[in-house]
């Protein structure tokens, strides 16, 4: 059974400003209908009026409008249930991808092979919010970082988040924000709208670059390249629905630069998490290191590279989580290894740095 959030620790947390609970809570405000992230520079506002909220979407769901200024939208994406439910990893990467822009919970669930009310229990369960709810808020999270960081147009910005139609997308965001979409534009748009769509993507530091860079380079997986330290994929219609390219790189401190070249703006939400996926920019590094560091075997090499992620597979049809797979045949190892669920796949990488270790010292 997933634990409710400790209101007291996160409301400590946001006094500190903690930024290592950012993304892991959000912070209602209901004397203003605001949420915020732990980290938002505002004001702290009074106790009693403060209620915490595990996910972006519980907080909406509950009639929050998202914070202007500390914007959640740019938070790591992550949360504590992540590593304890399969099928709502599962379901998140569906909806992510656009699922339920084109269906309904019950198709969603039926892909899952479960009851829509099943499903539903298990979202409350680990998010806090129905998978509608949460797709919905998918899209206006996407909608506002890419108001606020690209050129597109408010219809281009429309289709590219999935609401499927300007008009929805109008509404929805009159009824969060009490304005209209191009009201929270605050810069010149330069250049004509469309073309390359930049946008940053979150995830929580440390993240070694160098390693996940060279792993893709030498995988050797059809359409993808690492040319001067930048990832580029290319797109294709009947993979992507989209021809095109898109290219990630390092940028700030738990940003990845992300730059998506789609002829179909409706299939964006799809290639960025397939971006997420195959950069693991999801992972919890505290809670990898916490736990592998347990095996005594393999806590010098977590100490020692902190931040390693395995890299994912563009289209993954795996019926298990990609941080719990392990592939290996070593009777010895699977033994081993089950004392680093739900992370084995981060054990592993470490597993096979202590036995290069080993040979070269043999050598």
């Amino acid at each position: 059974m997933e634990q409710p959030l400790d209101q007291d620790a996160c409301w400590r947390a946001a006094v500190a400003r903690d930024a290592r609970f950012d993304g892991r809570f959000f912070t209602g405000v209901t004397s203003t209908g605001i949420y915020c992230r732990p980290v938002c520079p505002a004001r702290t506002p009074k106790r009693e009026n403060v209620v915490f909220h595990p996910t972006a979407a519980a907080a909406e769901e509950a009639g929050l409008r998202a914070c202007l200024r500390c914007r959640p939208e740019t938070a790591p994406e992550m949360g504590a249930w992540r590593g304890t439910s399969n099928t709502v990893s599962r379901a998140l990467a569906l909806i992510e991808a656009g699922a339920l822009d084109r269906g309904d919970a019950e198709a969603l669930a039926t892909r899952l092979g479960m009851g829509e009310r099943q499903l539903r229990r298990l979202f409350r369960q680990h998010l806090g919010a129905a998978p509608v709810s949460v797709a919905q808020t998918r899209r206006v999270l996407l909608a506002k970082q890419l108001i606020h960081e690209s050129d597109l147009s408010m219809a281009e910005v429309a289709m590219a988040s999935g609401f499927g139609s300007v008009r929805r997308f109008n509404e929805t965001f009159q009824a969060l924000y009490g304005r209209a979409p191009s009201d929270l534009r605050r810069r010149k748009v330069e250049g004509e709208p469309g073309g390359v769509i930049k946008i940053n993507l979150s995830y929580r530091p440390p993240y070694d670059w160098t390693a996940m860079m060279t792993t893709l380079a030498i995988r050797g997986v059809a359409d993808e390249a690492v040319v001067d330290g930048i990832w580029t994929r290319r797109l294709r219609i009947d993979v992507d629905g989209t021809d095109g390219s898109v290219t990630v790189r390092p940028a700030a401190m738990g940003r990845a630069a992300v730059e998506a070249r789609v002829y179909e703006l409706k299939a964006l939400p799809g290639v960025l998490a397939r971006v997420r996926r195959v950069f693991d920019l999801a992972a919890d590094p505290e809670a990898i290191t916490r736990d592998l560091s347990a095996d005594p075997v393999l806590r010098a090499a977590v100490e020692a590279r902190p931040g390693l992620r395995p890299a994912g597979d563009w289209i993954d049809a795996g019926e298990d989580a990609p941080s719990d797979r392990l592939a290996t045949t070593d009777v010895g190892l699977l033994a081993r290894a089950e004392r680093w669920r739900p992370w084995r796949a981060y054990g592993a990488l470490y597993w096979t740095l202590i036995e290069e270790r080993r040979d070269d010292e043999a050598a």
